[in-house]
Order: C-alpha cells, then sequence, then structure tokens
C-alpha cells in the first residue's frame, strides 16, 4: 500500500479507538449530573450511589478519551504535515481554543468533583459536574467547528497557496457544524443510555442490588429513548442539510447513480462500482425525496451527473466516494438503531409495570445490544468522513495532496501497527477495568457531601 492509503489506515483505527469513549463521555456527564441533581433535591441515597457507581465509569472512558485524542492531533504533523501547511492558520484556532477553554474548565472542574465530597455544599459540588458536562459539550463544538471547515468552507482566503481566516465569526456560525453537534450529543446519549440499560440489566439478571438498578434500568430507558428520538430528528434534518450541501454525499450513500424526481429510498441493493449500476434493488418509491424536500416529489441528483459536474469545475478525476462502503454503513446505523429503539421500548413498558425481572429473554437481550451503538457511532462517521472522499477540504484540498512528502510506506507501517498493538491493549485493560467495576456494583459512600 502507499502512504495516503496506510496514513488513511492509521488516523481511522486511532480515530475508531478514540470515538469508541468519547461518546460515552458526552452522554455520561449529562446522566451523571442529572443523578446527582436528584440526589440534591430529595436526599435519595440510591441517586447518590448510582452517581459514584457510573462516575466510576466515566472516570475511566474520560482518561481513555483523553490518552487516544492526544495521538490523533500528532498524525496532523507526522502523516498529514501538507494538509497543516495549507490548513494551518484555520484548522488551529478551534483546537487551540478546544484546549485552552473547554479541556481545562473540564479537567479543573472534574478534578473538584472528584476530591470535593465532603468538602463543598451538596448544591456547589453538584454545579461542578454540570460544568464538566457543559465543557465536554463544549470540547465537542471546538473539534466539530474545525471538522466542519473540512466539510463546509467558510470565512477565507486562499494566500501563498494556504488557506487564510478572513471572517472567525463564520467560522463559528458554519451551518455545517450545529448539524453535526446536535447529532454527536444525542448519540452520545444513546451510548451512554445503552449502556446503562444493559449493565442494569446485568444486574438485574444476576439478582444483585435490585434496588438501586431497578431505578438505575429506568432512567437508562429514559434517557436512552430521549437520546434516540434526538438522533433521529437531528440526523433527518443533516440529511436534509446534506443533500443541499453535499449532494455527492447523499447519492452516494443512496448508491443512486442517476438523477431522479422523486427518488425511491432503496433498502438493499447489489452495488456495482464497476458498471456503476444496481441489482435487485429493493426499494420503497417515493422515499428518499420526501425525506430530503418533506413531501413526496422532489429531484435528487445522481452521482454520474455530479461527477460530471465536479469534472467541470475542478478538472479530470475521480470525485465518486465508496459508494458501497458509504451505502452499506448507512444501512447498518439504521437498522441498528431500529433494533435499540424496539428492545429499549419493549424494556420500557415491562419495566415501568415492574414485570421486566420475570423475562429473562428479555434482560439478556437488553445485555447483547450493547455493541450497537458503537457500531452506529463508527458507521455514521464513516459516513461522514467517507462521503467526502477525494477531498481532505471539500472543493480545496484533495486527501492525495494531503499527506507529507517525506514519509515512507515502512514508516507509516511500523507507526501503524505500533499504534493499533497499544491501543488494542489499552482497550483491553478499560474494558477489564469496567467489567471489574460493573461485577463490584455500586458502594455505599463512606462520604456525604457537606449540607
Amino acid at each position: 500500500m502507499d502512504v495516503v492509503t496506510l496514513s488513511r489506515w492509521q488516523f481511522a483505527i486511532t480515530t475508531i479507538y478514540h470515538f469508541l469513549f468519547i461518546p460515552l463521555t458526552l452522554g455520561l456527564t449529562i446522566f451523571i449530573a442529572l443523578l446527582e441533581t436528584c440526589y440534591v433535591k430529595t436526599d435519595n441515597q440510591r441517586c447518590l450511589e448510582l452517581t459514584h457507581f457510573w462516575g466510576k465509569i466515566f472516570l475511566v472512558t474520560f482518561a481513555m478519551g483523553v490518552v487516544t485524542g492526544i495521538v490523533q492531533e500528532f498524525h496532523f504533523g507526522m502523516n498529514w504535515s501538507e494538509y497543516s501547511r495549507f490548513m494551518g492558520d484555520i484548522f488551529g484556532a478551534p483546537l487551540a481554543l478546544e484546549a485552552l477553554s473547554a479541556f481545562f474548565l473540564e479537567s479543573i472542574f472534574l478534578g473538584v468533583w472528584i476530591f470535593s465530597w465532603d468538602k463543598l455544599p451538596k448544591k456547589i459540588h453538584c454545579l461542578t459536574i454540570w460544568l464538566v458536562a457543559f465543557a465536554s459539550s463544549l470540547s465537542s463544538y471546538w473539534i466539530l467547528v474545525a471538522n466542519s471547515f473540512m466539510q463546509h468552507p467558510v470565512g477565507f482566503i486562499i494566500n501563498n497557496g494556504r488557506a487564510e481566516m478572513t471572517d472567525f465569526l463564520a467560522l463559528l456560525t458554519n451551518s455545517y457544524v450545529f448539524g453535526q453537534l446536535s447529532h454527536t450529543i444525542s448519540s452520545g446519549i444513546v451510548t451512554s443510555g445503552i449502556l446503562i440499560v444493559s449493565v442494569s440489566a446485568y444486574q438485574l439478571l444476576k439478582q444483585k442490588h435490585l434496588e438501586t438498578f431497578r431505578i438505575s434500568l429506568k432512567a437508562g430507558i429514559i434517557y436512552s429513548l430521549l437520546g434516540l428520538v434526538a438522533v433521529m430528528g437531528t440526523g433527518h434534518l443533516q440529511a436534509q442539510y446534506i443533500g443541499k450541501a453535499q449532494p455527492m454525499k447523499l447519492a452516494s450513500v443512496e448508491a443512486l447513480w442517476e438523477t431522479q424526481d422523486p427518488a425511491p429510498f432503496t433498502v438493499y441493493a447489489d452495488v456495482n462500482t464497476k458498471t456503476q449500476t444496481n441489482s435487485s434493488n429493493i426499494e420503497i418509491p417515493n422515499v428518499l425525496s420526501f425525506l430530503v424536500y418533506n413531501e413526496p416529489k422532489g429531484e435528487i441528483k445522481g452521482i454520474k451527473p455530479l461527477q460530471a459536474a465536479a469534472e467541470k469545475q475542478y478538472g479530470p478525476g475521480n470525485y465518486i466516494p465508496d459508494v458501497t462502503g458509504l451505502f452499506w454503513s448507512f444501512r447498518i446505523m439504521i437498522l441498528a438503531g431500529l433494533i435499540m429503539t424496539g428492545l429499549v421500548l419493549v424494556g420500557g413498558l415491562l419495566a415501568f409495570k415492574n414485570k421486566i425481572e420475570a423475562c429473562p429473554v428479555l434482560l439478556k437481550a437488553l445485555i447483547v445490544i450493547l455493541p450497537l451503538p458503537f457500531i452506529s457511532n463508527s458507521t455514521g462517521w464513516y459516513i461522514t468522513e467517507g462521503g467526502r472522499q477525494p477531498w481532505m477540504v471539500v472543493g480545496l484540498q484533495k486527501v492525495a495532496n494531503a499527506v507529507s512528502q517525506n514519509i515512507t510506506p515502512t514508516e507509516v507501517w511500523i507507526s501503524l501497527i505500533g499504534f493499533t498493538v497499544v491501543y488494542f491493549a489499552l482497550a483491553i485493560v478499560t474494558i477489564y477495568i469496567i467489567l471489574k467495576f460493573i461485577k463490584k456494583g455500586p458502594e455505599v459512600p463512606k462520604e456525604r457531601s457537606a449540607a
């Protein structure tokens, strides 16, 4: 493999490891803040137990998120120096602000939250975890500001072969970023909610800490369902926006080779990228047009005419991303979401009737679905990033021109293997520690918040 392909694999692998933990960090902080708020208002000791229990798991995921995230920034200098040279004036600003504002705020108040249970009044202590939750979302915002420029460049000029910022406010208010941010936070709520549901189901199945995890299961079900509704809503709005801003991404996700009006939603197709045709299609008429325009008609541009338009605008080349990968990633993401929604809904109906413990099959099913939000997150990010190929920055710089010029395939192979092995080991250790906490269960806290 060449340097470009190897570098893409390296960044993809480290990103997938990193994104195993980031959604949990986003979602768990909000959930823990809600639990502690419940404790402050009601003095319910079960809520305090759950705050400590989920807090331990959150701290492990937070530490892993930090460790795996730092490495990604080194990639920009090691593997993607041409991208850094071209984009540094713009990309560096939100990354710096993420560290200087969000990460410092998050780290400081997380430390205060950990070590001040018996030193601060209850309400002040609760405020610290809300500030951690706010800082986590703020951190996501800064990262997505940088990423959104790659998807939809705004507020810049090209000067001496480099992109230079001319309008910082335009960067902050990029129309692409708000859809990404809302969808990312929603997916974090779903990911942490399903973890809460799965762990609670496990404890009920093992007949351990029943009173505590009955509360945890019900809270997790409500939290998951809120997240799932939000993910569906924000995803729908983002798809409508992409239909206008990145029509090639939308057409590729649907493997729509020719322009159609109205356009169907394809449930299944045998996609042939060589002949640029599909066979064995199972389609639902008019649905794609309805999703994009909120009415059962409307033109959706096809891949072939979009390729011709791109060649006319940017010159000869292949501007079609991985259609097969995008097509099936989207359907895997949707299927995982439907399975989670169905099982959590059924679990909620039984849990709130206090009948779920009499249905061990359902409890086991709620445990088994734990990998699904992580699969959805990974396939969703593949759609986001894979859908803009061959562009590193849409319309400005191609991936092939963004890679470092002074590295060899052998060097990338060495670092790729090294990162993969180390990250795999860290993931195993992390899972082991989390499982240890789960098996031990919640403990009655020895320290109580000050009055």
